[in-house]
């Protein structure tokens, strides 16, 4: 999973940042490079630790989410509305946008707009996108105009359609209608994808709270949601989060405790990802290695065995599974074998949150 942190200027996107990766990206109060910040963060899951523990593989891998901060605004990496450069091949290529906005008041950091409001800051990004589309369609459109102009009988039809479509977008676009809550059919819905719009991404909303907001931070995030139900929306303390990222685990535990906090902000925005993409985990485990992998909700056991390797794919004969659950229950395979909880299934099986399994594969 690919994640691109954008924001307006001064929210504080790479202090969220280096608070989701651990990171140490330089933190200023405006940035104005083009290059971001890249950085990776391990997925914290409490199941993968148990297998850890069950199986003593010589090796554990957990999922891992990667994290590109977008340092400087997209308006300041903008030519006429479009966004160019590395800033676009970035945001085109992430699974969803994570927009930081400032809650969090600071005399030393003046507000790009002069005070705080939530509200408005999220209209005002979210126009700076719908913008990139808009401009991205208009140039589609032109060209589309010249093509039909020579166009033969037989490529007309083509053309007429996706200038209907693409017209079609641009209205909702301009009546404050991004594209992901647009209706499309599934013809629609895949020819759209071939574009690099931004409003068509999942979105997630970080609340960057101050310290003296830790007690609101639940109201603040229902309040928006009211608004923007499609978004997720998680409140975090930036600056205090990301001096605890720099702890060790114990050490951090003991401070949240004295603080009142009961969740580290990655694990939270963790949640909130895969619940947003429709994202779950399952787990291979053996003497070698346990290792948790992220796939799409409806997968198909061949399709997840993808994942693992495309011959296992392509070999595939059935799958060995057991929910996390009666692996709990049983402590080990072998006897989750004997209570039958060792289930074999075969291609049209969906692989669930949590699932154990073992691919038997030829050839």
């Amino acid at each position: 999973m690919k994640v691109a942190i954008i924001g307006l200027a001064k929210s504080g996107k790479t202090t969220i940042f280096n608070t989701l990766t651990k990171g140490n990206a330089e933190v200023t109060a405006y940035s104005s490079s083009l290059h971001p910040n890249i950085g990776m963060a391990k997925v914290p899951d409490q199941r993968l630790r148990a297998l850890t523990e069950a199986f003593h593989p010589k090796k554990t891998t957990p999922a891992e989410v990667n994290y590109v901060d977008i340092g400087a605004s997209l308006k300041a990496v903008s030519n006429k509305g479009e966004i160019v450069g590395e800033v676009l091949n970035y945001l085109t290529t992430a699974d969803a946008l994570l927009q930081v906005v400032r809650t969090f008041d600071d005399k030393n950091i003046v507000h790009a707009e002069g005070n705080i409001d939530a509200e408005r800051d999220i209209s005002t990004l979210d126009l700076e996108l719908a913008f990139s589309d808009l401009t991205i369609i208009e140039r589609r459109l032109n060209k589309i105009d010249s093509a039909l102009k020579k166009a033969k009988v037989t490529e007309r039809e083509s053309y007429l359609k996706e200038q209907s479509l693409l017209n079609r977008v641009k209205k909702d676009l301009e009546n404050d209608i991004p594209i992901r809550q647009q209706t499309f059919n599934q013809h629609e819905l895949k020819a759209i994808q071939n574009y690099q719009f931004l409003t068509i991404k999942p979105m997630m909303i970080i609340l960057n709270i101050g310290e003296d907001q830790l007690s609101l931070s639940a109201t603040l995030e229902n309040e928006i949601r009211e608004t923007h139900h499609q978004f997720a929306v998680v409140a975090i303390c930036g600056k205090l989060e990301m001096e605890l990222s720099q702890l060790d685990d114990s050490s951090a535990r003991e401070f949240r405790d004295t603080m009142g906090l009961d969740e580290p902000a990655l694990d939270r925005v963790i949640k909130s990802s895969y619940s947003l993409l429709g994202l779950l985990s399952f787990f291979t485990t053996g003497a070698d290695e346990a290792k948790a992998w992220t796939i799409s909700n409806n997968t198909t056991a061949p399709q997840a065995a993808g994942k693992v390797h495309s011959d296992i794919e392509r070999g595939f004969i059935r799958a060995e599974v057991m929910s996390f659950a009666d692996f709990e229950l049983c402590g080990n395979m072998s006897e989750a074998r004997k209570k039958g909880l060792l289930r074999t299934e075969g291609k049209d099986y969906i692989v669930q949150d949590g699932d154990i399994i073992n691919y038997l594969f030829n050839i």
